[in-house]
């Protein structure tokens, strides 16, 4: 626990009103069954897999519940997707842009002055991981926030920590600049997090097991660690890490709102285009790039304690892809290049199971 990783039902019929028809087989649907259950069969992982192309899901399967034993748990059951948050963070921030409440070059001097360099720091600088700001998730090279902690004290993390560098002068992964986007979205919104994403996201695209910490969701795994066999780990507080790696969805959640998203349900494109990465460039203002091969996925990671999440789509072919475990032996990177193999049907040799 020295370390922490970077926090990092059923599709809305006006989408699958113009979906195109597609075949599972063309995901090639036996060599999936076939390495998660080899995943499944050999304890090497607990977790969910859902694939949309074209609209639509066209894969989705669980694997290695049934092996922990006396867990309930049923098709609603969901994962906690960790920084995945901050895609959702980011997107309710381009809502207000869009709308002309919010500004990419606001200052956060206008919200909280209090904050190290805070008449420098741009909100386009809190989204794309340049305002120098820290991660107050680690403190003395700990990880503090496994137990609930109040707001306050994070906020004077935040201030301790201080910047690393200029606002603008490079990129570096910061926890602390999304915990205070989000304090200013619960500003503008008028309304705490866990109801702004009811309403601006989970409403609208019909998600129904997509809820942040606030709303306290229910029917929630927890994490897991495999020691010959599996036993229960305790994961951070997710009430301290609220629009910044707390929701809790289902992949087929997942996987629909990426989808959405990149049909523009939720944004107009142009305003999409402002979260994206440059090609090559690895992050943008809320998505990420991922590479396998000549693919290019567009999405978002997170990773906590236990639990594990990726949510990728790829434009050119309108795949979307959305994985979870909370119980991981496979790396998830390495499961993720895998599934991709799979998917574009390559001739890919299953990750051995350590």
């Amino acid at each position: 626990m020295k370390r922490l990783a970077a926090l990092l039902l059923l599709l809305p019929a006006f989408v699958l009103a113009h979906a195109a028809p597609v075949s599972a087989q063309d995901l090639h649907e036996e060599r999936l069954d076939d390495f998660l259950g080899y995943v499944e069969n050999n304890n090497g992982g607990i977790g969910s897999l859902t694939i949309f192309r074209g609209g639509r899901e066209v894969y989705g399967r669980s694997f290695g519940q049934n092996n922990l034993p006396g867990v309930a748990h049923d098709g609603n059951s969901k994962y906690q997707i960790a920084s995945v948050t901050k895609m959702v963070t980011a997107i309710l921030a381009f809502k207000l842009i869009e709308d002309g409440r919010l500004s990419l070059d606001d200052r956060l001097s206008a919200f909280y002055p209090d904050m190290p360099s805070s008449r420098e720091i741009t909100i386009g600088n809190l989204l794309a991981h340049t305002s120098g700001l820290g991660n107050f998730a680690i403190r003395n090279g700990s990880v503090w926030v496994v137990d609930e902690v109040r707001q306050p004290q994070i906020l004077e993390e935040i201030k301790r920590q201080g910047t690393a560098f200029e606002p603008g002068e490079r990129v570096a992964y910061s926890n602390s600049a999304y915990f205070l986007l989000r304090m200013i979205l619960e500003q503008k919104y008028g309304r705490a997090y866990h109801e702004i994403v009811a309403q601006e996201i989970a409403e609208p695209l019909g998600l129904r097991n997509f809820a942040s910490a606030g709303s306290h969701p229910a029917n929630t795994f927890k994490s897991y660690a495999f020691a010959g066999q599996w036993g229960e780990i305790k994961d951070i507080a997710y009430s301290n890490v609220i629009g910044v790696g707390d929701i809790a969805s289902t992949t087929r959640d997942m996987g629909a709102l990426i989808t959405g998203l990149f049909q523009y349900r939720i944004l107009r494109r142009d305003t999409l285009e402002q979260m994206e990465p440059a090609p090559g460039n690895g992050w943008g203002r809320g998505l990420a790039e991922f590479r396998y091969g000549e693919k290019r996925f567009l999405g978002h990671a997170g990773d906590v304690l236990g639990s594990h999440s990726r949510v990728i789509y790829n434009p050119k072919d309108e795949v979307a892809i959305a994985y979870s475990t909370n119980g991981e032996r496979i790396p998830t990177n390495a499961f993720l290049e895998t599934i991709v193999g799979i998917v574009y049907g390559d001739d890919v040799a299953f990750p051995e199971i350590k």
